[in-house]
């Protein structure tokens, strides 16, 4: 017996954390019954529907995505911009894990693996992800060792990280900037910068826990193979525990 938003988010119909909005706003049926609570369990014979439509499981799909500038890191897009779903096609229900924001480029993760997708975000997982970010000024190794302590944004002081100056342009007085998080807050790598009164004008996330763009151009994508799907699950269950 597993919990039902488990089950869905297994599927490859949603995340688990959509499936669960789907419950309570009374969407989902298991045997011909609406369930409206996150406590139910369900079992491999459970008939469930969703909006009138059989949850059916499917083959799970790990793909490594270099996402371009100008994509919305999303399923769909309300004002009709171009998403990540778009640019990578597949028969299944695949979707971010995470995000990047829209002028952000970089690695990128997508799969219809919810439970896989839901380890990966969870703040106890502590995956690490790698930016480099074009920034405005000089950004010195006092500027590295505030923002490796800790900055304050949005009324919340970030976690130790790691930051490396990889060069200092200076015709263009622009800066690039290593910066390796374990969380991941809304907008987090511009707004440590902004905290020091630097301005990010590019930002590029090279690395997903141990997923690098290797081998790819902006816009192309890849399948992840079985040992690196086994590697991720192995790395989250050991952050986890």
């Amino acid at each position: 017996m597993e919990r039902l938003q488990k089950v869905i988010a297994n599927s490859g119909y949603c995340s688990r954390r959509k499936a669960e909005e789907l419950i309570l706003n009374g969407h989902v049926f298991v045997d011909g019954v609406r369930v409206t609570e996150l406590g139910v369990k369900v079992n491999g014979n459970s008939a469930i529907q969703i909006d009138g439509v059989t949850l059916k499981t499917e083959a799970k799909e790990y793909i490594l995505f270099y996402k371009p500038r100008s994509v919305i890191c999303s399923v769909s897009d309300e004002k009709n911009r171009k998403t990540v779903v778009d640019l990578v096609k597949s028969d299944k229900r695949i979707y971010p894990v995470g995000r990047l924001d829209y002028d952000t480029t970089g690695v990128l993760l997508l799969t219809n693996d919810g439970e896989l997708s839901n380890l990966l975000i969870s703040p106890k997982s502590h995956v690490s992800k790698t930016y480099v970010a074009k920034v405005s000024g000089c950004f010195k190794k006092d500027d590295a060792k505030i923002m490796a302590t800790g900055v304050e944004i949005d009324g919340y002081t970030t976690k130790k990280c790691n930051v490396k100056i990889k060069r200092y342009d200076k015709k263009n007085n622009v800066t690039f900037v290593e910066v390796t998080l374990y969380e991941g807050k809304n907008h987090q790598v511009k707004k440590m910068f902004e905290a020091l009164g630097f301005m990010v004008i590019k930002l590029k996330r090279e690395m997903f826990a141990f997923l690098t763009l290797d081998g790819l151009s902006s816009g192309q994508y890849r399948y992840l193979t079985i040992k690196e799907v086994h590697k991720l699950y192995s790395l989250v269950q050991q952050k986890k525990s």
